[in-house]
């Protein structure tokens, strides 16, 4: 029977996969939806090929939710934007195929809460969480983990130049690996990308941050791993394809064939790993620190972020003022305790109105 699916953020990298992983196992799925917040004519294209609906616009993801019926809502819009669109289709008991980050990172708690009490599923879609879902697979017991190791590329600064104040928005739009958006690929640069990793994770798996560490594999090959604890640490390995994690998010706990690069070991001869610098990249530790003070406070660390990195690509402030621009809301936040959606834009706006005082 095939699984009824909406695509928000069709026109991106992640949901252009997505639609070519559907479009490989026509029999297995069924596209109800696709939107995006630009690109009117591509989405409208795509929606035409799949012989389904498209919604082009600020309110499109909403409105996509609202009006269609699916077995799973892959989320892959931009930043904040994917936050009432997944509550929206948690209220449908939708499962929810989860690529943006920034929704656990906001609203993680209050988010998870509401899936559990309509019965819904996250399915990570992440390569890294995606990994650790598929190490999990067959494990019942949060003791039985003992920690989660998330791999990193280490983006285009992890061993240069010295000065990153003088860092160009060309130099950290150029990632040595991946080709993502503007902010996906700042974000890398900074890793503020594998700080979001950590509270998702925090929240996809029900394991404390304090039992969240990072790893700088530079190869790619192993997508994260996990300890438990008898000893034994499990880890997921493929060549670098985003279209792999799509799949398994999509048709977990099955799978389905495909015509992906195989890993080929004797070829690679050796992985690297090591451990990051939060001196040369403090926005990771700036996300421990969110965790621990609790609440909307990394709902303030999301919100900075994206004000931050913005105001970056416009020239208005140098590199290594993004992690100091969030250290500051950081320090200057109030108490929120994160227990609804109106808390959750309530640190938002406090954050904006502050950056933009």
């Amino acid at each position: 029977m095939s699984r009824k699916v909406i695509i928000l953020g069709a026109t991106g990298s992640i949901g252009l996969n997505a639609i070519d992983v559907v479009k490989s196992h026509p029999d297995s799925f069924q596209v109800t939806a696709l939107a995006a917040l630009r690109s009117k004519d591509r989405c409208e294209l795509l929606a035409r090929e799949l012989g389904c609906k498209a919604y082009v616009g600020e309110d499109a993801a909403v409105r996509a939710v609202e009006e269609n019926e699916a077995d799973i809502c892959l989320v892959a819009t931009v930043g904040m934007s994917g936050l009432k669109p997944t509550l929206a289709a948690i209220a449908k008991g939708m499962d929810i195929a989860l690529a943006t980050k920034e929704v656990m990172v906001m609203a993680g708690e209050f988010v998870t809460a509401e899936a559990k009490r309509k019965g819904v599923k996250f399915l990570p879609v992440d390569s890294e969480h995606s990994a650790i879902f598929q190490c999990l697979q067959g494990s019942v017991r949060s003791a039985e983990v003992d920690r989660l190791i998330l791999t990193a590329s280490g983006g285009p600064f992890l061993d240069g130049p010295a000065d990153l104040s003088r860092v160009s928005v060309e130099q950290a739009l150029n990632h040595p690996r991946w080709k993502m958006g503007p902010k996906v690929t700042i974000d890398s640069s900074t890793m503020m990308n594998k700080g979001f990793e950590i509270l998702e994770a925090r929240w996809l798996f029900d394991v404390p941050v304090e039992r969240i560490d990072v790893v700088v594999h530079h190869e790619s090959i192993v997508h994260s791993l996990v300890e438990f604890a008898d000893g034994a640490t499990l880890a997921q390995l493929s060549p670098p394809d985003m279209r792999v994690a799509i799949q398994y998010a999509l048709t977990a706990p099955g799978r389905l064939p495909s015509v992906r690069e195989r890993l080929n070991l004797a070829a690679l001869r050796q992985l690297t790993f090591r451990a990051p610098d939060e001196n040369r990249f403090p926005c990771l530790r700036l996300v421990k620190e969110a965790c621990v003070r609790g609440g909307c406070a990394t709902a303030v660390l999301a919100a900075a972020d994206e004000w931050a990195v913005q105001s970056f690509i416009e020239g208005r402030i140098k590199y290594t003022d993004i992690a100091k621009t969030v250290s500051e809301c950081l320090e200057k936040a109030p108490e929120i305790a994160c227990d609804s959606l109106d808390a959750v834009w309530e640190a938002n706006d406090w954050t904006w109105k502050f950056l933009s005082r």
